[in-house]
């Protein structure tokens, strides 16, 4: 499998463990050192990343990456792309569409999100 398609791979993973709500996957798909701007412009450690997409009134459905690009340079990539998310929020459902960009670091062989910026939604 090439580094591309590991971190295909893994971002199909990360998906996965936001609709199942599973911390401790996302905890070790997430560098410690992770910085996530969200789509409103805050800025979230991963401890604040994952309870705010495990804990709450936000429940993911569904999340599809589509027009997806990752670029490898050594034991760092970036996945670009548009995100398609299908959640609710309070019990109000809802879908958006937005540009995505991860980045992704290889330690010890595992990919893991160190930085990732998602917005502003496609209207």
């Amino acid at each position: 499998m090439s580094a591309a398609e590991e971190v295909l791979a893994a971002a199909a993973r990360r998906s996965e463990a936001l609709v199942a709500r599973d911390p401790v996957v996302l905890r070790e798909l997430h560098h410690p050192d992770l910085r996530w701007t969200t789509h409103r412009g805050d800025v979230r450690d991963r401890t604040a990343y994952i309870a705010g997409n495990t804990e709450g009134d936000l429940v993911w459905r569904a999340q599809h990456l589509l027009e997806v690009e990752v670029l490898v340079h050594g034991d760092t990539a970036v996945l670009v792309g548009v995100v398609h998310d299908e959640f609710e929020r309070a019990g109000e459902p809802g879908t958006l569409d937005m540009p995505l960009t991860l980045t992704w670091v290889r330690e010890e062989g595992t990919w893991r999100v160190l930085a990732a910026h998602a917005g502003p939604p496609r209207s």
